[in-house]
This record gives C-alpha cells, structure tokens and sequence, in this order.
C-alpha cells in the first residue's frame, strides 16, 4: 500500500490517480483546507473515490492524535508519499505561523507515528526550488518562510535518518503546471484572466526565468524515485533529488506561447518584484539522470496547449 498525503492537491491527485490505474492501492489523506477554492479538492476526490483500491481520511497532520485512524493500516504501508503541506511563498509573508505548523508540525508528527515502523520501505516528502533562494547551487540560501520550512524538512529528514534508520527521499519541485492545476498558480491565472477578458499582473517587469515542468514528467520521474528507492536496500539512507525540467523559460516568452495558443490580444500589467521570488530557477538533473533515467518529454508549448485543452472543458 502506498500512504500519500495530500491527495486532493494537484500532484497528490495525478499521483494518486496514477497508482490506481496500475492496481496499487492507496491510502490518501488531506485535510481539504481553504487555502484556495476548496471546490477543485472536492473534484479532485470525488474522481479518486471511484477507485475501489482508493482509502481516504480526512486528516490533518497537525494534530498528531488525528493519525491514531491509521493505526489498524500501519503494517501494510509499504511507501509514504508526503505531499501535503502549506504552499505558496507570497503567502509566507502574510501568515508565516501556517508554515511551521502545517510543513514542519504536520511532518514531525508524520515522522513520530511511522519511525518504529520496520514495514515502510521509504518517506518521500515534497521539497522546493525554493529552497536554493537566488543560488542555483547546492549551497543554498532560502529567501521566504516558506522556502526555510521546506528546507527544514530536508534537516528533519536527516535526524530521523540518522536516530531511526529510516530511508528518506527529498523532492525539490520546479514550477508545476498542467491540468487540474492550482488557481493561484501563474499558468492558470493566466489562462483565466486573459480568456475573462482581464488583464494579467506579471511581477519583476516579466523577468523572471522558470523551471515550468508539466505535470506528468513530475509523476513519472517520482515513480523512478520509488522504484530507486525499492531496489537500493540500504537503510538508513537521506537524499535530495530535483525533479523539474532543466530548460528555465523567460516569462516574457511564456506569455507569447499563450497569446499564440489563444490567439487573443493580451492586456498587461508590469509589477515589480515582489518579496520572497526569485530570479531565476534552473533544475539540474545530471546525477538524477544517471541514477534513475529522468526524463522530461513535454515542452512548454504542447504542455500549454494540452492545460487549454483541460481548461476550456472545465469553463
């Protein structure tokens, strides 16, 4: 059994839903908080639960003694997939308390319930790019609270790794975009706005370099992180991958794919930076690459117009 949590979030949902179709089952957990419209959860788990293979608790992780339902389950999970968590680095500059709460708490109690558990094979827990701040390199220097609790996670990682003997794998995400994607995220704000007959708000005068990943790449590449992680039998094992398309997209042309997709004029506000964003985010996937076989098959253009596809059904 694979245990995911936050399952009605966007990737949680395309992961989960693509170890049903293989006939795993899964276990998912989410609290279905209102961070954003809690209606694209509620779909998003109403499909999920037309799989018989699919368990979902309402759970939330914050509070420890919310777990113990999973109690008669424990044995039988195999892989922990951590997914949920408090998103959203402009967010972190509003309410930086849901941060430690919901990322840091919420993954300690995780860890607590599980770290005796000699059945789990793996954690694999969601990371951030953000993490690496204004440096694309490994000595990175986080800029937003947000950044700092998922860097946290990667540290946590390393004490349970250390204490427990308990195999961790962070994921440091880039820029995730497809169908079903998250409202507050640039591609569907974009989308939406501009086919509302709205003008969009793009920061930094649009200078900005993204890591734009679809969707899809992120779940199969986290599929050869599990299957690494089952076949590599030694224990007490902590790492870090990045899972995110090495090509970094200037925004600018990123707006100019979605004006030729939709063929509409594009109304346009230039803001300045706002606190929290960085630069520029790159992926580097080189020892990735050589370890498990990433790949990254849909580039910017055709990942936009299959979002469009999605988009304009859903409208």
């Amino acid at each position: 059994m694979i245990l995911i949590t936050g399952c009605a979030g966007f990737i949680g949902y395309h992961l989960s839903s693509f170890y049903l179709k293989k006939g795993f089952k899964v276990m998912g957990l989410d609290n279905l908080n209102d961070y954003y419209d809690i209606n694209f959860k509620r779909k998003r788990l109403s499909i999920l639960k037309k799989f018989k293979n699919f368990i979902f608790f309402k759970t939330d992780l914050r509070n420890k003694h919310s777990l113990k339902k999973l109690k008669k389950h424990k044995k039988k999970i195999k892989y922990v997939i951590h997914l949920a968590g408090q998103a959203g680095v402009r967010y972190s500059f509003i309410n930086p308390i849901s941060y430690v709460e919901n990322n840091i708490t919420a993954y300690i109690n995780l860890l607590e319930f599980f770290k005796n558990e000699k059945s789990l094979v793996s954690i694999l827990y969601a990371s951030s790019s953000s993490i690496y701040g204004e440096n694309l390199q490994e000595q990175n220097t986080p800029i937003s609270v947000y950044a700092v609790s998922k860097k946290t996670l990667e540290e946590i990682s390393k004490v349970y790794c250390e204490i427990y003997k308990m195999k961790f794998v962070g994921m440091r995400f880039f820029t995730v975009y497809g169908p079903n994607g998250r409202p507050d995220m640039s591609v569907y704000k974009f989308f939406d706005r501009i086919l509302s007959n709205k003008k969009i708000y793009v920061y930094n005068n649009g200078n900005h370099y993204r890591s734009f990943t679809y969707i899809t790449d992120i779940i199969y590449n986290i599929d050869k992180v599990l299957k690494f992680t089952n076949k590599t039998v030694k224990i007490k094992d902590c790492k870090v991958f990045n899972i995110g398309n090495p090509k970094s997209i200037y925004l600018k042309n990123l707006i100019k794919l979605i004006k030729k997709i939709l063929n509409k004029k594009i109304k346009i506000t230039y803001l300045g930076k706002q606190k929290g964003d960085v630069y520029k985010t790159k992926a580097t996937n080189v020892n990735e690459s050589r370890l498990m076989g990433f790949k990254y098959k849909v580039d910017l253009e055709n990942g936009l117009i299959k979002f469009y596809e999605w988009f304009k059904n859903e409208k």
